[in-house]
């Protein structure tokens, strides 16, 4: 493996794939994140920097001595940066209010001038961001603006390199890809390579909730936005770098989803990344739960790392003053993913093993009680305590069956069961309940998993 290069340029792409583990308890499809953050400014966005760059000079459209211009979320800033400091030109960035201050230092690291503009003003307004680049762009001589949202150059760079690195990572078994957009370039160019490859994967963008993007796609007109907090993705406008034809579905997600698996990438994946990634993970979830078929394989995107959303999306006090914090609903489904543990899912045992095979089981899986299903009803259960009891005062009932010395099923919740109702069940007469997805039973949660969660310890 070659590991000294002539620049930075060299590192840029070739990330690698990552199998997510925990956030996909009780998930039968494999799911994926190509983790860009492994990129030298932190992102994706590196890939299409330089790109842009070298486009522009192969058009004349940037000479010796200019000046690059944009309007950015922070991460194309970087890899415009990057490829600007390797080529010896400056650069002046405009960035929405909204985005967090740890990308504007960044970006002034790199030797960037940024100017902030307000984020709630219509797309066309003198002051939007984009509007801003455009006019500094023109009125800057030697200017070249790089225009992420309109320039080919942006999804033909993830055409040329991101897509075709999912297609060899997964080696052509890649049946669904997730990506957010934000300029389209990431969905459209890897959707196009992925399409032309093999024209049945499936296509799949996330969209947060006050982006036009979703609705355009169903009905063709441009609606209303109104803003969010996700930062780099969405939009009030459509780009030429967005193609809808190589998009499959759109799924729509809040604020405080997409922020909530962010969090949860971190505590329990160890993967440190922002909102966006966070919305394309809480859709591939929802896209592997919905297939349910260990032949499918899910690609996302880790879009950056969460370095750059410490004040907002790590941040509780922002999270309270924007009401998101306490918009975490735990539901049964949730807890239940959130357990860590390295028994499965769901250890039953049937009403005609005997008594030993039952304490056998708890043992192998360090679990203090456990359900007795039949098919797929809960008949009944049993506690270590009271099967420790019986085989003490009578060693001949470890060859029992477990039928005669059951005690009450355990109650049984569906996935979307509050956290509040299912406290409420865990009295001190039931110390577990069953939860069933889909009318299946798919695990077991437990006092001790309440306390957990309510202690902030899971």
């Amino acid at each position: 493996m070659n590991t000294s290069y002539d620049s930075v340029a060299g590192t840029i792409g070739n990330t690698p794939l990552i199998r997510l583990t925990k956030v996909t308890r009780g998930i039968r499809v494999p799911v994926y994140a190509k983790a860009e953050f492994f990129n030298p400014g932190g992102s994706l966005k590196d890939r299409i920097g330089l790109a842009i760059i070298e486009a522009a000079e192969s058009k004349g459209e940037l000479k010796p001595g200019g000046v690059v211009v944009e309007g950015t979320a922070g991460n194309t800033g970087v890899g415009l940066a990057i490829g600007a400091a390797l080529k010896g030109y400056r650069c002046i960035f405009t960035m929405p209010d909204k985005m967090s201050d740890e990308k504007v230092r960044l970006l002034r690291a790199y030797g960037a001038e940024v100017i902030i503009t307000p984020t709630a003003v219509p797309a066309d307004h003198p002051d939007n961001y984009v509007m801003k680049a455009k006019s500094i762009a023109k009125t800057t001589p030697n200017a070249m603006f790089a225009n992420q949202f309109y320039n080919q150059a942006n999804p033909e760079a993830h055409y040329r390199t991101t897509g075709p690195e999912i297609w060899d990572q997964t080696e052509g078994k890649i049946t669904h890809f997730v990506a957010s957009a934000g300029t389209g370039g990431t969905v459209s160019g890897v959707g196009r390579y992925l399409k032309e490859k093999n024209p049945d994967i499936q296509v799949i963008s996330g969209d947060p909730e006050g982006s036009i993007y979703a609705e355009y796609s169903r009905t063709q007109q441009i609606g209303s936005s109104h803003p969010y907090k996700v930062e780099g993705i969405g939009g009030d406008k459509i780009p030429d770098a967005l193609h809808f034809e190589y998009i499959d579905e759109w799924v729509t997600v809040s604020d405080p989803a997409a922020f909530r698996m962010a969090r949860r990438l971190a505590r329990e994946e160890g993967l440190f990344v922002g909102g966006s990634t966070g919305l394309n993970v809480h859709v591939a979830l929802e896209v592997a739960r919905r297939l349910g078929d260990t032949e499918a394989l899910i690609v996302t995107i880790a879009a950056d790392t969460g370095e750059r959303y410490l004040s907002k999306v790590f941040n509780d006090d922002w999270l309270r003053e924007n009401q998101m914090l306490e918009a975490e609903r735990v539901l049964a489904g949730s807890l239940l993913e959130q357990k860590s543990s390295d028994a499965p899912d769901l250890v039953t045992v049937a009403p005609s093993a005997t008594v030993r095979q039952a304490l056998n089981l708890m043992t192998t899986y360090n679990v203090s009680q456990l359900p007795i299903v039949e098919g797929d009803e809960n008949v009944g259960s049993i506690a270590d305590s009271s099967l420790m009891a019986l085989a003490v005062a009578e060693p001949s009932s470890l060859t029992r069956a477990i039928r005669e010395v059951m005690e009450d099923p355990f109650p049984v919740v569906d996935a979307d069961t509050p956290l509040d109702h299912l406290a409420t069940l865990l009295s001190k007469g039931n110390a577990a309940a069953l939860v069933r997805r889909n009318g299946t039973l798919v695990g077991i949660v437990t006092r001790y998993d309440v306390l957990r969660k309510v202690a902030g310890m899971m």
